[in-house]
């Protein structure tokens, strides 16, 4: 393990994945904070990560460290304690459990050095990432949720918020963060002096975004602990109802976690109820879309006519 990388092939590693039973836990955190030898932290990430038969992907920068992974739960203590100890930064770090740890959602272990943590775009040497928002809980969000001078913001792509979101939350339509962050001020400049929620899956985004809604001149903005993940664990944690209605997009094998029974996105070729994202099966489209079961097999898992062609 000299290089400290994976040497096996992704075919390999995801066949073994499926055929293996342990059971484990799909978990995500982030922290911003200074990191002063990113080489050396994701050695160290790395290596007991390894250690500890984790899957999945680790971004480290120099304002901090965002992960997805999957820990066998047998050794799930022994990671947060490697975590909580590895710096004084993540100690009692926030970590988000899935709300579905039945689907096997990674691989391969991947530790990566990037420029960002989450690729913001923002430029600005005055901008101050640490003037974040109010951190808010499910209790004070369902409050929020009903009043009508609360604006909720989703600071999440519209593919994620095509299948998912809050009653009446505003969508920043775009296909990244850096662009809904440019997008964001504008739409909804009308409310710098009204209370804004911001909300993405596990806080990372909206985290920033609220720092960012500071520096051009909103005045009152909150954010979700954790996010929708953290928003739904402490809800059921406080037998609180559950107001986000369908399902939540991940970035993962799983691609969706159900979190209501309500169905409010449509499959692309049939436009009945569905909530089921796939990559059409052509390998030169690949394109990402709302798929139900039906047309997965009268189209073979393909987007189009056109490209079921391609692998007749």
């Amino acid at each position: 393990m000299s290089n400290l990388c994976n040497r096996t092939s992704k075919k390999e590693l995801k066949k073994k994945m499926l055929i293996d039973q342990e059971p484990r836990f799909v978990v995500s955190f982030y922290k911003y904070f200074f990191i002063k030898s990113t080489k050396e932290y994701r050695d160290q990430i790395y290596k007991n990560f390894y250690k500890y038969n984790v899957l999945g992907r680790v971004y480290i920068s120099d304002e901090g460290i965002n992960a997805q992974i999957s820990i066998p739960v047998k050794w799930y203590f022994f990671v947060k304690n490697f975590l909580y100890t590895l710096d004084p930064e993540l100690n009692n770090l926030f970590i988000n459990k899935s709300l579905n740890n039945d689907v096997k959602a990674f691989w391969v272990l991947s530790v990566k050095i990037k420029k960002n943590i989450v690729n913001d775009g923002i430029k600005n040497p005055l901008f101050d990432s640490k003037n974040v928002g109010i951190y808010i809980k499910s209790k004070q969000v369902n409050m929020m949720l009903s009043d009508p001078k609360t604006i909720f913001v989703d600071m999440r792509n519209s593919y994620e918020y095509q299948i998912g979101h809050f009653p009446n939350a505003i969508e920043i339509k775009s296909q990244t963060f850096r662009e809904q962050l440019q997008k964001v001020i504008q739409v909804i400049d009308y409310a710098k002096n009204k209370k804004i929620v911001m909300y993405c899956t596990g806080g990372i985004r909206c985290e920033k975004a609220s720092a960012w809604m500071h520096f051009n001149g909103f005045k009152y903005v909150y954010h979700l602990k954790g996010g929708i993940l953290g928003y739904v664990h402490d809800a059921k944690k406080n037998g609180l109802p559950i107001l986000f209605q369908g399902s939540n997009f991940v970035f993962d094998n799983r691609m969706s976690e159900k979190i209501s029974d309500k169905i409010i996105s449509f499959c692309k070729q049939c436009h009945k109820p569905s909530d089921r994202y796939v990559n059409c099966s052509f390998d030169l489209c690949h394109l990402l879309f709302i798929q139900c079961k039906n047309c997965m097999i009268n189209f073979k898992n393909c987007c189009s006519e056109n490209c079921m062609q391609h692998i007749l």
